[in-house]
């Protein structure tokens, strides 16, 4: 069984499903990514799992515990982190202000984690004092990330990590996006550039109008015709 499961998710805002049967699932130690047509439901799964948006029908666990009544913060201090497109910083705090707000929960030392995340992102070690709201995309989207990271969760949800950012930008991305699989957390993400996101998921879910569509291995379903005619440009 994965380490965290949305299951049969059907909901929505307010009186309008958005969600139909929707299943997400991932595993520690894998990176797995939602793609689909703009308003197929992408962002709604993932807010649904993290507990943003009430369930008509379905469940979500962590770990094996159904967690699908507990509140986000609830969901932080079992071991989740979110990361939201956009308003994911403090643009008026320093880069370590943000990183320390990202600790909020914690009652211990966390200057460890603080080290392990400047080595993991090294411009902002370099930019640590510096007023988060003057940096590039790229690098405020890092901080957004590492502030997620100083709760050590187990689990990281992306929504649209690289949105706005150049195509290099995006490659470093992604590439310490692979560094934190690597070291044991489960990653799932949202994604607009479907394609550079499936070439490095282990698993990806296509999603249509709220329902799975297509479920596979990344590569799959790069080199799945059907997907690529219709979600991928050819």
């Amino acid at each position: 069984m994965s380490f965290l499961i949305g299951e049969n998710m059907t909901g929505g805002y307010g009186a309008a499903d958005i969600l139909h049967g929707c299943t997400i699932d991932v595993d520690l130690g894998e990176i797995v990514v939602i793609v689909g047509p703009n308003g197929a439901g992408k962002s709604t799964a993932m807010k649904a799992v993290f507990g943003m948006l009430d369930l008509r029908e379905g469940s979500v666990r962590l770990d094996g515990d159904d967690i699908t009544s507990l509140s986000p913060q609830e969901r932080v201090r079992r071991g989740m982190g979110f990361v939201p497109q956009t308003q994911n910083i403090f643009t008026s705090m320093t880069v370590k202000e943000n990183l320390e707000m990202g600790a909020y929960l914690r009652n211990d030392d966390y200057s460890g984690t603080m080290a392990q995340i400047f080595e993991l992102f090294p411009i902002l070690k370099q930019k640590s004092r510096q007023i988060a709201g003057e940096l590039s995309g790229g690098q405020r989207q890092q901080v957004a990330v590492a502030r997620a990271l100083m709760m050590q969760p187990r689990v990281l949800m992306l929504d649209e990590p690289t949105a706005g950012v150049s195509p290099i930008v995006m490659d470093e991305l992604f590439d310490r996006i692979i560094e934190i699989r690597d070291s044991g957390i489960a990653v799932l993400m949202v994604e607009q550039n479907a394609a550079q996101a499936l070439s490095i998921a282990d698993r990806g879910y296509v999603l249509v109008t709220g329902e799975n569509r297509f479920t596979d291995t990344g590569q799959a379903l790069l080199e799945n015709a059907e997907v690529r005619r219709s979600f991928l440009g050819g």
